[in-house]
């Protein structure tokens, strides 16, 4: 069996590692494309570096993050190899054009993430989620709720609720992480801020969330995704004594980092889960999210872009006791090659 693996951004390098790993153990052959929609290093190699992700066969390096452009290049890729399957991974405009691609070359497609929605249709990821879910053959979903949004859609492709692969990284890796890395902070002595999404670094929105990290009491360590300083010198939007900004880090060096702050403050979707499973309580600095139970259940906060609210949801932060297991047990990677291993004919 041989499957085509479309990545483009440091999630998708995250959910790759432990689904690669049990890919090689099922027997399966996987071809990996890399996109280049991230290609600074610290935002692209470091991941295949410190993870054992297997090294791309294919990297576009075309330095874009247009859907429209990576579009025919991955397709005469998939041509050439006559894949079994395409796999896509969550939402971004890689995972958009390799869905598009694998329907351009008559192959099927699997979606890993799918049916997650945050009702916010100004958002293109939120079209990339839907439009790669109604294109697939598989559908593997991180939980119930996922299953049935796709099902009330009507999708055609064949459902499997199997768990989230960002937990089963988050279960391997973040103890390698503390090792390897050691935080040269006292623990929970600080707050975590990253920000990147298209839509937070545009004005006003920008000006509004660099006012809120300067409204929080104590130390702010912000590794700023390279898009966002240069942004934030465009605007000239300067930041307090007490947000210490530095270079964007490696899954590793953040897993530790974040793992063991006081609060996390984010845009990012994977990093929403990620300080669910760390028992770190989460700002989320969007007016809506796709990982909706972690707002239920008190241990994520929505502020938009309102400074005020979020310096106050920051100070007010904590994690309630007992709380449930959401998005899988760790083992969903294992689950995905076993519907595959079942799935799909040997050749």
């Amino acid at each position: 069996m041989k499957l085509f693996t479309v990545v483009g951004n440091r999630p998708q390098f995250i959910k790759a590692a432990p689904l690669s790993l049990a890919l090689r153990e099922a027997g399966i052959d996987e071809v990996v494309l890399h996109t280049g929609q991230h290609w600074f290093h610290v935002m692209s190699q470091v991941f295949f570096d410190q993870l054992g992700i297997a090294e791309p066969r294919y990297r576009l390096d075309l330095h874009t993050s247009d859907a429209t452009n990576m579009r025919p290049a991955i397709a005469a890729r998939i041509a050439e190899e006559a894949p079994d399957l395409v796999l896509v991974y969550g939402d971004t405009n890689s995972t958009l054009a390799g869905a598009r691609a694998a329907t351009d070359a008559s192959v099927p497609l699997a979606h890993v993430e799918a049916g997650l929605r945050s009702d916010d249709l100004t958002m293109p990821e939120e079209h990339n989620r839907i439009e790669a879910d109604r294109l697939a053959w598989l559908l593997f979903c991180p939980d119930d709720r996922s299953r049935g949004t796709l099902e009330r859609e009507g999708v055609l492709g064949r459902i499997y609720v199997v768990g989230d692969v960002m937990a089963d990284a988050s279960r391997l890796f973040t103890p390698v992480a503390r090792v390897r890395f050691p935080v040269p902070h006292e623990p929970r002595s600080y707050v975590v801020a990253t920000i990147h999404r298209q839509a937070n670094v545009e004005q006003p929105r920008l000006g509004h969330i660099v006012e809120g990290l300067n409204r929080i009491e104590g130390m702010v360590v912000f590794p700023v995704h390279p898009h966002t300083r240069a942004r934030m010198q465009e605007e000239g939007l300067a930041l307090g004594d007490h947000v210490r900004v530095i270079e964007p880090l490696g899954y590793l060096e953040l897993a530790s980092l974040a793992s063991q702050a006081r609060v996390i403050v984010t845009d990012s979707g994977g990093l929403q889960k990620e300080a669910y499973w760390y028992g770190v309580p989460c700002v989320t600095v969007r007016p809506s999210t796709e990982w909706v139970d972690t707002v239920a259940f008190g241990a994520n906060v929505l502020v938009d872009a309102d400074p005020e609210a979020l310096a106050a949801a920051v100070a007010s932060a904590s994690m309630p006791r007992n709380r449930p297991v959401l998005y899988g047990d760790g083992h969903a990677s294992e689950r995905i090659a076993q519907v595959l291993v079942a799935t799909i004919p040997s050749r």
